[in-house]
């Protein structure tokens, strides 16, 4: 998604040696975004980018929320928590399973520091649906659609989630900056 900007967009694996991870010890997704892109932007000196993103669960408090990799305990694997998921909200009726996907993005490097959020507003499944996508996308509903994430294509999940809309931000911003009228 952020491929024709100008410049080179390299991935932790393109670099010539392995990076020690950050431990995410943020509160927020906002947080762990900056916490990651402030880190790899010291080691390396170049314009980091970093995502956090989760799984907010109205009927849950708020949880997942930034445990949402981890909230199956250590290890855990995506069916594990999925399937912890469902049951915490077991007895909940459809119409209170509302959800929500959020991504933050840290821009951090020599003079920038910004953040790009985006949201996407779902319903909760009661049973996994599709084949597509990763982690929760089998039970979160497009309510527009009335799809799962993992029922989309790769195409149409960009166009709508989260990710897909925090990333759009940050490219335009990246554009302009990049093309020296940045804001």
């Amino acid at each position: 998604m952020l491929g024709g900007l100008p410049g080179r967009i390299l991935g932790l694996a393109d670099l010539p040696q392995p990076l020690p991870a950050v431990e995410e010890t943020g509160e927020t997704f906002v947080a762990n975004a900056l916490l990651k892109a402030e880190h790899y932007h010291a080691l390396t000196g170049l314009l980091a980018l970093a995502d956090d993103s989760g799984l907010v669960v109205d009927a849950l408090g708020g949880r997942p929320g930034v445990h949402s990799a981890r909230y199956g305990g250590p290890g855990a694997t995506s069916e594990a928590q999925l399937a912890r998921l469902l049951d915490e909200l077991r007895d909940v009726p459809a119409e209170a399973r509302t959800a929500r996907f959020v991504c933050s993005l840290a821009l951090v490097g020599p003079g920038v520091r910004e953040v790009f959020e985006g949201t996407c507003e779902g319903l909760i499944a009661f049973a996994p649906r599709g084949a597509g996508g990763f982690g929760y996308d089998p039970v979160f509903i497009d309510p527009d659609l009335g799809l799962t994430f993992a029922e989309l294509t790769r195409r149409e999940k960009a166009g709508r989630s989260h990710r897909g809309r925090a990333l759009a931000a940050a490219r335009d911003y990246l554009s302009r900056r990049l093309r020296g009228s940045a804001d």
